[in-house]
């Protein structure tokens, strides 16, 4: 079995009304959907700090590489959410290569639903014995203000058909061919620094499959 396959659920516009009404202190539903991975559990993730500096370690293991394929907005808020929200995705990376659902890295850059669908991600590749590898890319990235600047709506996509998943007991790679399964389209609402935060943070997330849009 080459993929990975989780439920979607699709709750951005929820998570969005109660982010934009209540500052973020809203959340919604867990939601699910395909991460093919990298690296195997027992490996030590490469030394390569944050990208903000400050925050916690979102490096992953050698043979998992993540392609950032985005266009810096001229907007510094917007750009600050557009590379947090590729920092949320490194942050999920991390928690799963670690094969711990309470790691501190998806927790610095994200809450709400968001922060409880990288746990669910995390808890799903640990129960299933699998750990990612390959190349993950992402690209096309987008940034649109809402709420008179109160969060910004990143959207990307993603190719993840030479991203696999690897068991870790016995190392057995589990290969796919690339199809329309391959690719999807992610959207997070960020929400600038509040409190103690000191940067934008993963609110919510919904994940479409079979995305033709990301395939051209």
């Amino acid at each position: 079995m080459a993929r990975r396959t989780m439920p979607v659920v699709t709750s951005l516009v929820a998570g969005a009304a109660l982010l934009l009404t209540a500052c973020g202190s809203g959340g919604s539903e867990d939601s699910s959907d395909k991460i093919e991975g990298a690296g195997q559990g027992s490996s030590k993730p490469s030394a390569s700090p944050s990208t903000d500096g400050e925050g916690p370690d979102v490096s992953v293991p050698k043979d998992l590489k993540l392609i950032f394929d985005f266009s810096k907005p001229s907007d510094p808020k917007h750009a600050a959410a557009v590379d947090n929200a590729a920092n949320y995705i490194r942050a999920l990376k991390h928690g799963i290569a670690q094969q711990d659902a309470d790691d501190p890295a998806y927790k610095y850059y994200s809450s709400a639903q968001a922060a409880k669908y990288a746990k669910t991600q995390i808890n799903t590749w640990i129960k299933g014995g699998w750990v990612p590898t390959g190349t993950d890319r992402y690209f096309k990235s987008e940034a649109t203000e809402l709420g008179d600047g109160k969060a910004v709506l990143v959207t990307f996509c993603r190719n993840q058909a030479k991203s696999f998943s690897k068991d870790i007991k016995g190392e057995k790679i589990h290969y796919g061919k690339e199809s329309l399964d391959s690719y999807q389209k992610y959207s997070v609402l960020m929400s600038p620094p509040q409190g103690d935060a000191k940067v934008w943070k993963a609110q919510t997330i919904e994940v479409q499959g079979r995305v033709k849009e990301c395939r051209g």
